[in-house]
């Protein structure tokens, strides 16, 4: 057929010549032809054609080259390979916490008007207490830009009573988290962040449940920003020099404190976490804290880090009354606070202490008044070397407050003292186990009971993360 189509091409050639003259022509363009499918075979095995023995190339190959057209050119790519939309960039993650606390002697129960047994942080103590899931978090969070991330944490353990009050009821959603960051420089260090997300107040306050050591957070700290969250504005700086050393430190698996800059200064509504916003007022914070690297003290400080810092807190609250209504005056609401942690490599101790005033139940007058407020906590672990078992920290804290809790009906006066032992066993990332022993004395929530219940407990807690 390719012969037929070469005559059909050069009619008059062939009308003018011999029978073994057009033979001849006939042979020459096959020998071509079948030198162009060598030299094309070879030009993907080889750079060079091949050459004859005298180191010229062969005739029928160099015809073939010669003749050959040569090859397009490749259009230069004119975009840029198009990025991941920012739905993709979106991470999701979260953690549950499950409990037991069981009694082994105390005032689980007190007859009425006096106090029995019971802490703020965790319902599950009492004498109906049993399984419990104090936390069920996801986060979704990510980059919605270079310079914006967002960031969304909801708890699927909330409790809330039934419509007569006498009940609660178990596992309700509730909003955490729902803020966004806006990066005012490239490198990241300095920001603002926008929405519900932690107040500035207090070193363990702003640490995350899932990485702190402790079941509970003190009181004392808690007591400015209890749920941790309002709404607002907050402005974090934070220096690369100090980055450098969180890396490190997060990097060897200590227990930070989560990222929220070296120095922090906020804006919130006060009221305190999806609560409605009472008075015009804002309530300020500002929050400091630095790490310093021991390791140019010598030996015995190798790898050593102590950080140092402070908060403070101007507000005004207004709590809510035993008639279901919130109080019509706003109450003081002034502290500042100490932290200090030397992180355990392989021993640490971490303490904090706040004073202030704030509003508080008084039993003389029955109103709330404001009160001075006082007290905090100082904590010691040990990071034993991590093996076959997983990581393994003992730990003891004392704590102490006393002083007005806002966040409670009638802000209702808190006296206590605590001693807990504890050792967490971490046998795989996704997985914490908690055993602790708590010598508990404590003023009940409650400006209806009086004095203080006393008792002794062992606390349990599985966390897993995801």
């Amino acid at each position: 057929m390719a012969t037929v189509s070469l005559i059909a091409l050069t009619p008059q050639v062939a009308q003018a010549q011999t029978s073994a003259d057009l033979q001849r022509q006939i042979d020459a363009l096959k020998a071509q032809v079948e030198a162009l499918t060598a030299a094309l075979a070879a030009g993907k095995g080889a750079s060079s054609a091949p050459v004859a023995a005298s180191g010229t190339p062969a005739p029928s190959v160099a015809l073939a080259a010669a003749s050959a057209p040569p090859p397009a050119p490749v259009p230069a790519a004119t975009t840029a390979p198009k990025g991941k939309a920012w739905y993709e960039k979106l991470s999701l993650r979260g953690y549950t916490q499950m409990r037991y606390n069981a009694f082994l002697s105390g005032d689980d129960t007190a007859p009425a008007g006096q106090s029995r047994l019971r802490s703020v942080h965790d319902s599950s103590i009492s004498d109906r207490g049993s399984f419990s899931l104090r936390r069920a978090r996801l986060v979704v969070q990510g980059d919605i830009s270079d310079r914006v991330s967002l960031y969304l944490q909801s708890d699927f353990a909330t409790a809330v009573n039934n419509q007569a009050g006498s009940e609660r009821r178990e596992g309700f959603a509730q909003l955490r988290d729902a803020y966004a960051d806006v990066f005012l420089d490239k490198a990241k260090s300095l920001r603002l962040r926008f929405g519900q997300s932690k107040v500035n107040y207090g070193w363990e306050n702003m640490q995350s449940s899932s990485n702190r050591l402790t079941l509970d957070r003190s009181d004392a700290i808690n007591s400015a920003a209890p749920s941790e969250r309002d709404l607002g504005i907050v402005a974090y700086y934070t220096p690369p020099s100090v980055q450098k050393i969180w890396d490190r430190l997060g990097h060897d698996g200590q227990k930070l404190f989560g990222n929220y800059g070296a120095f922090g200064l906020g804006a919130f509504n006060g009221q305190g976490t999806n609560r409605t916003e009472q008075n015009r007022g804002l309530m300020k914070v500002a929050f400091a804290t630095w790490p310093f690297a021991l390791d140019g003290l010598g030996d015995a400080f190798e790898g050593q880090v102590l950080e140092v810092g402070g908060s403070a807190m101007l507000n005004k609250v207004q709590p809510e009354l035993r008639s279901g209504a919130v109080s019509a005056i706003a109450y003081d609401d002034n502290r500042a606070g100490l932290h200090a942690i030397l992180y355990p490599q392989p021993f640490g101790i971490q303490a904090e202490w706040n004073w202030g005033k704030g509003p508080e139940y008084d039993r003389d007058s029955l109103s709330i008044q404001t009160r001075k407020l006082q007290g905090g906590y100082v904590q010691m672990m040990y990071r034993l070397p991590t093996g076959s078992a997983g990581a393994l920290m003992p730990y003891g804290r004392w704590q102490h407050y006393h002083g007005g809790w806002k966040a409670g009906t009638n802000a209702p006066r808190l006296e206590t003292d605590e001693f807990e032992l504890g050792l967490e066993w971490q046998p795989w990332k996704a997985l914490e186990v908690t055993l602790a022993y708590a010598r508990m004395k404590r003023a009940e929530a409650d400006e209806r009971r009086t004095g203080r219940a006393e008792g002794d407990l062992i606390r349990t807690q599985v966390q897993w993360n995801y």
